[in-house]
Formats: structure tokens, C-alpha cells, sequence
């Protein structure tokens, strides 16, 4: 392959380039409030639409399928045909749909709605990074604007709670879509007048095999685990795993068989890119999977709501603000390896701290850590977004972008499946249940703390304390495990980035 010199200049400068960032961070802000906002409404959609079990898992997978499905497809689009063009299509689109699914009348319209808001959504996230990269040439204001993007998505994952509390304690289920309207709105209309389009001067053919592999890769990946943190290593498992293996292998030798391959996966032989690329996931995995869990203890064990449970967390949101800023300077003085090495350790602490929780049952130390885990988040992923873009030229923003948000998004879902998995494990294996049970009250109390919890509001108080006592105690057990496991792993992520992020500057 050819070492590629085409440069890339804006349509025209930006009128603002801060201005452009504040409206670009309005599709940030409600994509990654989607991921956690609608776990809140799901009793509200089971009571109005009644879905069988299989459509409620559809309405909440679908969305993060399709999503992670055609990030890379639609990265590579936007360097294509205009990443701004790209972005008010996918802008247009979220927002109809969004509306088409607050008033569905069944639970098969609402799947195929959120099909339609992966697509979309799929249009939006890997554009608005990419066109960070093109607004900001001076690197440390692209390195403060990246820092304002990743705290937008861990700022929209905490938000995600204290939105949904308040909306479905005012309004009917739908306006957690409907909310998207009014967000969307702004991006609209003041997207074409402050962001200027950008795209690659030269791009190759579109290939729609390439598509069609990306897909096959990354969909039946995402399903894979989502199902084996429900069902364990069945056979739906193993044949959705050895799916994506084949094609995700096609896809590289594909990729490294073209003259202008629509993802240059070349890159990841480079140590810096693949260890920000692993920095990026690993650091969303540590955030998602800390909220699973915490929500539940603060809601079910220590019997906050909902709104006071996400409350609690916001002195961390604020935290996860300020440490993706502060990253910007720290690297004036010191190397983006031992930023993002001493990040990640900061996110050990905060699982240590974690499984100290499960024991001794502070919320106090629940808030510190969550605090010590935004900090290391906000700071890994400032650095390793920079990384990831930085080491690509500018017309290839868009593929670059869609690698980082697919690992952005590839570590939501392990977070939940890998760290929930395990929770519920523990849990299953050493909650003791009464014998006034049904098989069904028995079959929901063993599987999850909230399921005990739904089935000792039915039971008497002799009954039902101790039940809620042996729950609680398994819950938190779990959480020892849980928080020791996520620990040890963020070790091993402080050592590999600080090993492949050594050569970055």
C-alpha cells in the first residue's frame, strides 16, 4: 500500500469552532443518555404495550446491535460523502424516529423504531467526533474539545437515571423518546450556519461487502455476550461467536487486500493505536459496569429512589468533568502513557473500594469511589480519543472515529455482560429463599435483587424480611467479587497502556 499524502481543508473555517463544539455535543449528550435512561421506563412499557418476555430483550438489545453494526460503515460514509452532511441526516432521523417510538402502539413497532434509531444513531456519533478532529488543528484545543466530548458521553451515562426519574415521574413512558425532539432541534438548525462540512478529498469506491462483513462481525459479537450474561455459554452463544470470528477474519484479510480498504485496520500494528483503542474500551467497561451495580445498591440495599440514587452520583459526573479538562494540562508535563497508566490505576482503587463496599455497606464510600472512577475515566478517555485521532490523517477522521466509539460501545456492553454476569452469579449461588415460595416467586427472588425485591412487596413482613436479608447479603457478596475481578483487570489495562502508550507524544 501506497503511504498516503492527501491533505484535507475545511469547506470553510468555522465561524466559532466552541460554538460548533456546543451544538456537537447535543447528540453526544442524548445517544449516550439513551443507553441508560430507558431501564428506567422498561416497567411503564411492559404495563402499556405488554410484551412477552423476548420482545421486552429486543426493545432494550436492538438498539446497541444495530448501533454497534454500523459504526465503522457509517465512519467510513461520512469521510465519503461529508461528515456534517452525514451528521444532520442521522439528526433528521434520530429525532423522527424518536417520536414514531414514543407512540407506538405495540412492542414489534417499538423494536423496529429502535432498529431505526441504531441506524441513525450509527450516523451521528462517529461525526461528531471526526469533525472535533477537523475543527481543532492546534492540539491542545482538539485536546480540551475531546476532553468536553468524553465527559459529555460518561456525563449523558450518570444523567441517564436522574432524566429518567423525573420524566416518568411526570409524564406517560414515551417521553423518554420524545425528549429527543427538543435536543435535536438546536443541531438542526444551527448545524449548517456554525459546522462547516469536511470530508476526504480523494475517497475510494464504496464496498458493500466490507459493509456486510463489519456486520456480520460486530452484530452477532454484541448479541453473543449480551445472551451469555442471560443464558450462559448455550448454543446460540457459541454459533454467534464463531460467526462473527469468520467474518470479523474475512474482514481484515479484505481490508488488507484493497487498494483503499474502507478501514485501514493496518493501524492497530501501531502500539500507540491499539493501546488507546484498548484504553477507550477498558475505561467505558469500568464506567458501565460500576453503574450496574451501584444503582442497584443504592435503590435496593440501601433504599434510595431512583432520583436520590442518581443524585448521589453527580458529585462523580462533576469529578468526571474536571479530570478529562485537567488531563489537557497534565500532558503538557507529562507523557499521555503515565496520564492514562495512573487513570486506569485510579479506576482499580475505585473497584477496591467497591468491594469494601460489599462488605462494610457505606454509601459514603459508594460516592467516593464512583468519584475516583470518573476521575480516571474522564482522564483515559481524554487521552486515548486524542491518540486514537491524532494517529490518523485528517481526511480519515471518520473511520478513526468509528474504531474509538466502536470500543466505546463494545465496552458498554461487556461492562454490563461481563461485571453483571458475574453479580448475578454470586448472587444466584448464595441467596437463601423461604419455602412460602411459588415456583414462580422462586424462579424471579433467585435470579435478580430486584426480582427478590418485586416478590417481598407480595409476602408477609415474617416472610419477607429475611428473605430481603439473605438477598441483600448475596447482593453484596457479589459486589466483593465483582469489585475484585474489575479491580485486577484495570491493573492489567494500567500495565498494557503504559507498555504501548510509552512511544506517544
Amino acid at each position: 500500500m501506497q503511504p498516503d499524502t492527501r491533505t484535507e481543508t475545511l469547506a470553510r473555517p468555522a465561524r466559532s469552532p466552541w460554538l460548533a463544539l456546543a451544538v456537537l455535543m447535543l447528540p453526544v449528550l442524548l445517544v449516550s443518555v439513551d443507553n441508560t435512561v430507558l431501564a428506567f421506563a422498561l416497567p411503564a412499557i411492559s404495563e402499556a404495550l405488554a410484551p412477552t418476555g423476548q420482545q421486552l430483550l429486543w426493545i432494550v438489545d436492538i438498539y446497541p446491535l444495530v448501533l454497534a453494526g454500523l459504526l465503522v460503515p457509517m465512519g467510513s460514509l461520512s469521510d465519503r460523502l461529508g461528515r456534517r452532511r452525514l451528521l444532520l441526516v442521522g439528526g433528521t432521523g434520530f429525532t423522527l424516529v424518536s417520536a414514531l417510538a414514543a407512540f407506538s402502539p405495540d412492542a414489534p413497532t417499538l423494536i423496529a423504531a429502535r432498529a431505526l434509531m441504531g441506524v441513525f444513531g450509527a450516523m451521528l456519533m462517529p461525526s461528531t467526533l471526526s469533525l472535533i478532529r477537523n475543527l481543532f488543528e492546534d492540539p491542545t484545543q482538539r485536546r480540551t474539545a475531546i476532553a468536553i466530548w468524553a465527559a459529555g458521553f460518561s456525563a449523558g451515562a450518570a444523567l441517564g437515571p436522574v432524566v429518567g426519574g423525573l420524566l416518568l415521574e411526570n409524564f406517560a413512558w414515551g417521553s423518554v423518546f420524545l425528549m429527543a425532539v427538543p435536543v435535536m432541534l438546536p443541531l438542526l438548525l444551527l448545524g449548517p450556519v456554525l459546522i462547516p462540512e469536511s470530508r476526504d478529498p480523494a475517497p475510494g469506491p464504496v464496498d458493500p461487502l466490507s459493509v456486510l462483513l463489519v456486520l456480520l462481525a460486530m452484530a452477532p459479537f454484541v448479541f453473543a455476550i449480551k445472551t451469555a450474561a442471560v443464558r450462559g455459554l448455550d448454543l446460540t452463544v457459541i454459533l454467534c461467536a464463531a460467526v462473527a470470528v469468520v467474518a470479523g477474519v474475512a474482514f481484515v484479510r479484505r481490508q488488507l487486500s484493497r487498494p483503499e480498504p474502507m478501514l485501514d485496520v493496518s493501524l492497530f500494528t501501531r502500539p500507540v493505536f491499539s493501546g488507546a483503542v484498548s484504553a477507550n474500551l477498558l475505561s467505558v467497561f469500568s464506567l458501565v459496569g460500576f453503574l450496574y451495580f451501584v444503582s442497584q445498591h443504592l435503590q435496593l440495599v440501601s433504599g434510595h429512589s431512583p432520583m436520590n440514587a442518581a443524585l448521589l452520583l453527580v458529585p462523580g459526573l462533576v469529578v468526571t468533568i474536571l479530570a478529562g479538562l485537567l488531563a489537557v494540562r497534565l500532558v503538557r508535563r507529562l507523557a499521555p502513557a503515565t496520564v492514562a497508566t495512573l487513570a486506569l490505576l485510579l479506576n482499580a482503587v475505585a473497584f477496591v473500594m467497591v468491594a469494601l463496599t460489599g462488605s462494610w455497606g457505606s454509601d459514603l464510600m459508594l460516592v467516593i469511589a464512583f468519584a475516583l472512577l470518573g476521575a480516571g475515566v474522564g482522564a483515559a478517555e481524554t487521552i486515548s480519543n486524542d491518540l486514537i485521532l491524532s494517529a490518523v490523517p485528517a481526511h480519515r477522521a471518520g473511520a478513526a472515529s468509528a474504531i474509538s466509539e466502536t470500543a466505546y460501545e463494545t465496552g458498554a456492553v461487556l461492562g454490563t455482560a461481563v461485571l453483571g454476569s458475574l453479580l448475578n452469579l454470586a448472587y444466584r449461588s448464595r441467596v437463601e429463599l423461604p419455602a412460602e415460595l411459588s415456583d414462580v416467586e422462586r424462579a424471579a427472588a433467585s435470579e435478580t435483587l430486584g426480582g427478590a425485591t418485586a416478590v417481598a412487596e407480595r409476602l408477609p413482613e415474617r416472610v419477607a424480611g429475611p428473605m430481603l436479608d439473605s438477598a441483600h447479603r448475596a447482593f453484596d457478596s457479589g459486589v466483593v467479587v465483582t469489585g475484585a475481578i474489575g479491580a485486577v483487570l484495570m491493573v492489567i489495562a494500567a500495565l498494557v497502556a503504559h507498555r504501548t502508550l510509552r512511544g506517544a507524544r
